[in-house]
């Protein structure tokens, strides 16, 4: 990318080492260009390698036995001492690559300049170094721990629960509902429980590795693919580093969500290469956007219509042709047929449902959905990049790259903005969720700004030009600052998740255990709950159960009668009949017999409860035994509201119809005859 010259559309594809980002006039970044086919073979394998090697940093770090994060400051010690590792092994090679340009200038070979072994491991290491920086900076903190950021608290529980039942099956199967496709995107969760049942560990379990390897996998892939994008290894290793850093940072808890946006930015420079004749970065579009939609549909929805959209139409517009707008609809077909993968079956089964659909999952509105992001505000390593990034959008606007990466900035804002406007309409567009988007955005545009000051800021300042070992020193110290810049912010990474980790150490997992050691909460007792269950026949994937008992759904793969919430609740679900039902059934048992209760149970439309998980005391029931509803109560917040109900012991007294145990504060309800 030049303000000085353009090359033509067609010769993109043909001269590989000229479609880049940083200015063609700087002659040594041309080695590191990567022709497009070369492109996707890399970015094939950094993403095997980059999980291969997380997976065994894994495999490594379980067979430890480091204190828990919550009590120790071991951990965060050894993480920071692998990051330092990390940046002075990345950092080192990258800053002698990019002296090894002087070589190039005065007219030595490339095999002179750059000795065969550094030609293969300075890039094999670049394309790690996003894999070593999340095992040090979550993968060691988390090392005695089987539980991923935010431990099962409130969302977990839910992605919790969508994993065990894909590493139960492989089928389109809704996480809780019994016979029903899944609503929820499964691409992540449909890989991960493939992990799960090649390692040989429940759903639940595989969360922490698979969030591991997939971020870092993510980070991996976007070295070859900004190499391609910019021409130069060390450029698209900072942009890499920097991605995953800032995604560890804010929105790891998430990490199907996360690894998608972690490839926005390079989806916009993508679109004005598309909207300009490249047939492969059409193709690259497509994909991207047919995979996200098969792992996060908010973010599919927000980078179609507000980048990919946006870019297509202003770009037919001020070319004043119809192709781009041929080419969005070639990327909105191939996208489309990808994403079928993930939705065909749930979109079939709702065409042919009779009944109404039933979706809550957008209302919810907390206080940061309400502000605008500033990121370029904030007094930080980070704030700073994300302002030099604005400035550079700003004065660069003319060209044509850098002002696409300018519109799907504009783009992401506006969903940002739509998303409170909406609000009168009795919904929100989460537009919350598309911080982390801005912020990648301008963090890449300033790291573009800092690579662009090196290679022509300081001789526009010295006109008459620089001696070789003043402009090796000038090189030296700006590497040198940037990668103690990265350091600093990266070794916040556990400060910024401490919560979180905290959590995953004082939850208590699908054993029964809390990995700070400390006394379990009542959850402890799921395992024996699932074993009475056994028992007594029920086979899990089988068995529906009716219960608030969300995280026990989460930890063993029964189906749920409703789901907890109708926030995750499949629409074909029908939530509120179901909630309606319960407090029927509820009601009844206060004057039923019980075999008029088992009669109304049978009588239900769908899969009747097969084993009922109460709250309560077979010895002294009091009210009765106690189960929660939930209710969405949008626009409230928080926006859901839990009521207890009460059954009835007196129909659950026949033996003949029930089994029924104690054990802790939880009173199972098996029936006997199913």
């Amino acid at each position: 990318m030049t303000t000085a010259t353009v090359t033509p559309a067609h010769d993109h594809e043909a001269r590989g080492k000229q479609n880049v980002l940083l200015p063609r006039d700087n002659e040594p970044y041309q080695a590191d260009s990567l022709t497009s086919a070369r492109t996707a073979l890399l970015i094939l394998l950094a993403a095997l390698g980059g999980g291969v090697a997380t997976l065994a940093a894994w495999k490594v770090l379980k067979a430890t036995t480091l204190p828990a994060f919550n009590t120790s400051m071991v951990t965060r010690a050894l993480g920071t001492a692998g990051l330092v590792l990390i940046f002075v092994l990345v950092g080192g090679l990258l800053l002698w690559w990019l002296l090894d340009e002087y070589g190039v200038r005065k007219g030595a070979s490339g095999e002179k300049a750059r000795p065969a072994w550094r030609r293969i491991l300075t890039p094999v290491i670049a394309y790690v170094s996003p894999a070593m920086l999340t095992v040090a900076s979550l993968g060691i903190p988390l090392s005695a721990t089987r539980l991923w950021l935010d431990g099962i608290q409130v969302d977990q529980v839910f992605r919790t629960q969508f994993l065990t039942r894909m590493a139960d099956t492989a089928a389109y199967q809704d996480m809780n509902y019994a016979d029903m496709p899944s609503y929820y995107p499964m691409g992540w969760f449909w890989l991960g429980g493939r992990l799960a049942n090649l390692l040989g560990i429940p759903g639940w379990e595989v969360y922490q590795p698979w969030a591991l390897i997939s971020l870092a996998a993510a980070g991996c892939m976007l070295v070859p693919l900004w190499q391609h994008l910019t021409g130069s290894l060390p450029v698209a290793t900072a942009i890499a580093l920097a991605t995953t850093a800032i995604t560890l940072t804010i929105a790891a808890e998430e990490p199907y969500s996360a690894l998608i946006g972690m490839g926005v930015p390079a989806a916009t420079v993508l679109c004005a290469r598309a909207f300009r004749g490249s047939w492969w970065s059409t193709f690259g579009i497509m994909v991207f956007l047919g995979i996200s939609a098969c792992f996060y549909t908010l973010f599919t929805g927000a980078v179609a219509l507000t980048i990919v959209v946006l870019i297509g139409l202003l770009s037919a517009l001020f070319a004043r042709t119809w192709l781009p707008i041929v080419r969005v609809a070639i990327i909105g077909v191939g996208s489309l047929a990808i994403a079928a993968i993930a939705w065909g079956p749930y979109v079939l089964a709702a065409l042919r449902s009779d009944a109404p659909l039933e979706t809550t999952a957008q209302h919810y509105l907390p206080e940061e959905g309400t502000q605008i992001p500033v990121p370029f505000l904030s007094a930080s390593v980070i704030g700073l990049l994300c302002l030099i990034g604005l400035i550079y959008l700003v004065f660069r606007v003319a060209d044509r790259e850098i002002h696409t990466m300018a519109w799907g900035l504009a783009g992401l804002y506006l969903w940002a903005l739509a998303s409170m406007v909406i609000t009168l309409a009795g919904t929100t567009l989460l537009g919350f969720r598309i911080e982390i988007l801005i912020v990648l955005q301008l963090a890449t545009a300033g790291i573009l700004a800092l690579a662009e000051i090196r290679l022509r800021g300081v001789a526009r300042l010295y006109p008459q030009g620089l001696p070789e070992s003043t402009s090796k020193r000038i090189t030296a110290a700006f590497a040198v600052v940037c990668m103690f810049g990265g350091l600093y912010y990266a070794q916040q990474i556990p400060e910024a998740n401490e919560s979180a980790i905290d959590h995953a150490y004082s939850d208590t997992d699908g054993y029964g255990e809390r990995a700070d050691r400390f006394t379990s909460d009542s959850s402890q007792n799921y395992n024996t709950i699932h074993q009475f269950l056994q028992e007594q026949g029920h086979v899990t994937n089988e068995t529906v159960i009716m219960t608030d008992e969300n995280l026990f759904m989460a930890y063993y793969p029964y189906f749920g009668y409703n789901a907890f919430t109708s926030h995750y609740a499949n629409p074909l679900g029908e939530f509120s009949v179901r909630n309606e039902q319960m407090e029927r059934w509820a009601n009844l048992s206060q004057e039923a017999t019980p075999e008029e209760f088992v009669e109304a149970l049978d009588s239900d439309p769908w899969h009747s409860p097969d084993a009922i998980l109460f709250r309560g005391s077979i010895d002294a029931p009091g009210e009765g035994y106690k189960i929660h509803l939930a209710e969405d109560i949008y626009p409230n917040q928080p926006n859901v509201r839990f009521r207890s109900i009460f059954f009835n012991p007196e129909v659950f007294e026949d033996e003949a119809l029930w089994t029924m145990k104690q054990v802790g504060p939880f009173v199972v309800a098996s029936r006997d005859n199913v």
